[in-house]
């Protein structure tokens, strides 16, 4: 079966494939002896947020401090996030 790679790099995979690996929404991709080898995998949506925030570089005590910033009554946060104007 043909695939074609769009200019994006963007591949659309028959449907008849993806429904004999059960359709999973994400594979792992790798380049084996000039082919490309797509392999199912099923991770956790705990999983993938995990993965986003340590690429951010996201830490636990950076969480803590936003959930305490956004707990706050709404006139408390806009006054950390805001700087008085001073005239000259």
């Amino acid at each position: 079966m043909l695939a074609k790679m769009t200019s994006k790099n963007q591949l659309t995979l028959p449907k008849s494939i993806t429904a004999a690996v059960d359709s999973p929404e994400y594979f792992e991709v790798e380049a084996r002896n000039g082919q490309i080898v797509l392999t199912p995998v099923r991770i956790q949506r705990g999983d993938a947020v995990r993965a986003k925030l340590a690429e951010l570089d996201i830490g636990e005590q950076d969480i803590a401090d936003a959930v305490q910033w956004a707990r706050q009554k709404p006139a408390a946060r806009v006054a950390q996030v805001t700087k008085p104007v001073r005239k000259k």
